[in-house]
């Protein structure tokens, strides 16, 4: 199985929808294209998809940040999902190997992530703690 990973366009917008349902988003193609749209326009975001035979099977979306404490940018992963027919095969891996590689390209010192304290994120806890990232925080949210 090879496994490709590119830079998304708009022709993976559908793929996109369908793995953000599977993140637990219910989200429609129309949505998705709105929001990918947005997304596009804006230099500091970026998103990667994991393709094999032409088929989308993961992505991963990510935001360039600054620091307020600390000279410099870093990137935080704001989506990350694998088709779950394709899951703990090294895809999630290879996205995220990808999106460090983009980091750094951005002279970025630092990665970030925040994941839900749910029962069904705890392998995504796992799979983050395995590649080098560490608990230090506590999200707090507010809708507007």
């Amino acid at each position: 199985m090879t496994v490709e990973i590119r830079k998304a366009n708009i022709h993976d917008i559908p793929a996109l929808a369908s793995l953000m349902e599977q993140l637990g988003y219910p989200t429609t193609i129309e949505s998705m294209n709105l929001r990918f749209r947005h997304i596009e326009l804006n230099p500091d975001y970026h998103t990667f998809v994991a393709s094999i035979n032409g088929e989308v099977v993961g992505m991963i979306g990510l935001i360039k940040s600054f620091y307020y404490q600390l000279d410099g940018v870093y990137v935080r992963i704001v989506a990350l999902v694998v088709d779950s027919r394709y899951r703990n095969e090294g895809i999630g891996k290879s996205l995220v190997e990808q999106a460090e590689n983009w980091a750094k390209s951005l002279g970025a010192i630092g990665m970030s992530v925040n994941s839900g304290n749910r029962p069904e994120r705890v392998n995504a806890h796992r799979f983050y703690k395995n590649m080098g990232y560490v608990d230090k925080s506590t999200g707090f949210a507010k809708s507007l």
